[in-house]
């Protein structure tokens, strides 16, 4: 094999498992369990050590009982469900029987994945609505095991440079890194990009091919074959898929993350990076990346390259997302020279300004922006519009506490503690006038607001995530595997 002697041999001593995600969120229920467990973590070893490792025999991983009963109890069984509409619930009053009939449909190719359900959600503050398939339960089973063995073979071999739906990274630690990048390396020209519905444009036969080369069992190909082109239901319709993987699949995020990791970040580490005079660094979170150059002659070549290079696989950038923006140590100073604002660029919900320290040098600050400040506030006031009749006071505020407290997890960083007080005050004005709603007479005055307020443990603007680039140097940041 890699292959069976993956499914007998024990976890080599001192295997990563701590991004795993079954592993993080659910102990094992039974021993079986736990054998697949350390299965995974034995791929995942086999992977790590050898970067050109083809696994050929791992089909059994995906369609054996105790795999897919881990599965099943890592799922949340209060998800929406699917055409079928069976919930978690349902599904387990026979656990073992529907496990096992699954199992054999699996091993003699009688599995057959029913039509998503598709659904849309409202975008707050715009007419325009996302579409997400929500796949019927038994499938979510199928998808959670075929994610799991897939992540164990690919995640080794992803680039420091991608940062989405991993564990172990997140959108602070991408930010604080792209400051770090700027603070510490000659950059002055960043290339500010987005892929224009890169979910929906996806080529399946790419992407097959991609897959290939770290996974030569059959079988896996045709069980992923069957999943992607399983349709989308609409109103009664079934539309088959002949290219793109739905946003809400279990396996979407993984699959996005294996088709950009040889179309985009291999690309540029082998091709581009090291043909380049001066400096260039990649950073991508999902389809939204950023590359950060020295020249403004290498940034042109780049953005021209990069086009020309998603149009092989079937992508196009969004113009209007797509911009080369004129940012570093020396804007600050030059934009004073030529009468103008310095160059900002936008990111992951975050501003990056031009700054400086106390004692006057250079520094990167991020600060929330306006269009993520206002797009979170219209979520929030969405959201008590339709609840605020649904919940008693005290409920309603203890749930908007737990939402905000979300937004400052995401938001409390340095230099960013402003907005994150402007958001604080907006979100309760917000609950106020919901509450207000509630009754003719307003059960609260603004003072006795605040105090119910504080008896909910209401949120401070408190710094949370300290990630200033002037307290480490750039060589600690690469030790510490930041790129």
């Amino acid at each position: 094999m890699a292959s069976d002697e993956a499914g007998q041999c024990p976890p080599s001593e001192g295997s990563d498992t701590s991004h795993h995600p079954w592993k993080q969120a659910h102990a094992p229920h039974t021993e079986g369990e736990k054998s697949v467990n350390t299965k995974l973590k034995r791929i995942r070893s086999m992977s790590k050590s050898n970067k050109n490792l083809q696994f050929t025999s791992v089909y059994h991983l995906v369609s054996g009982v105790d795999q897919l009963r881990a599965s099943y109890h890592a799922l949340d069984g209060r998800k929406a469900v699917g055409v079928d509409g069976q919930t978690k619930e349902e599904y387990g009053e026979n656990l073992e029987e529907n496990l096992q009939d699954l199992s054999n449909r699996l091993n003699r190719f009688g599995y057959r994945p029913k039509p998503a359900r598709r659904t849309w959600i409202e975008k707050p503050g715009k007419a325009e609505k996302r579409p997400l398939a929500i796949s019927c339960f038994e499938d979510k089973i199928v998808q959670h095991a075929l994610r799991d063995v897939l992540e164990a073979i690919f995640e080794p071999s992803f680039l420091r440079v991608s940062y989405g739906y991993r564990n172990g990274k997140s959108v602070v630690q991408c930010v604080d890194d792209i400051g770090r990048c700027i603070q510490k390396r000659k950059i002055n020209w960043i290339l500010e990009a987005d892929i224009r519905k890169f979910f929906d444009r996806m080529n399946h036969e790419w992407l097959l091919k991609f897959i290939g080369h770290r996974v030569a069992d059959p079988r896996i190909v045709r069980l992923l074959t069957r999943l992607l082109r399983s349709g989308i239901m609409e109103d009664g319709l079934v539309s088959p898929n002949e290219e793109g993987a739905p946003q809400g699949s279990i396996l979407s995020p993984l699959l996005s993350n294996i088709y950009l990791h040889y179309v985009l970040d291999l690309w540029f580490d082998r091709e581009i990076k090291h043909g380049l005079k001066g400096e260039g660094w990649l950073f991508r979170y999902a389809d939204d990346f950023i590359i950060c150059l020295q020249n403004k002659q290498e940034a042109e070549e780049v953005m021209s390259e990069l086009k020309e290079r998603l149009g092989k696989f079937s992508l196009q950038l969004a113009d209007e997302k797509t911009r080369r923006v004129r940012f570093g140590r020396f804007e600050a100073e030059n934009a004073r020279r030529q009468n103008r604002k310095p160059g900002s660029f936008e990111f992951l919900g975050f501003r990056f300004v031009c700054g400086c320290t106390h004692k006057g040098y250079f520094k990167v600050k991020r600060r929330t922006s306006g269009k993520r400040l206002r797009k979170s506030l219209n979520e929030l006031k969405c959201w008590l519009d339709k609840q605020y009749a649904e919940m008693r006071k005290g409920e309603l505020i203890r749930a908007v506490v737990e939402k905000v407290r979300g937004h400052l997890g995401h938001f409390a960083i340095t230099d960013n503690l402003r907005q994150c007080s402007t958001y604080l005050f907006r979100a309760a004005k917000l609950l106020f006038k919901a509450l207000s709603r509630k009754s003719q007479r307003r059960p609260y005055t603004w003072k006795g607001f605040k105090d119910a307020l504080k008896h909910n443990a209401w949120p401070k603007a408190k710094l949370i995530h300290n990630i200033n680039p002037c307290r480490q140097t750039w060589k600690q940041l690469t030790l510490k595997g930041g790129m």
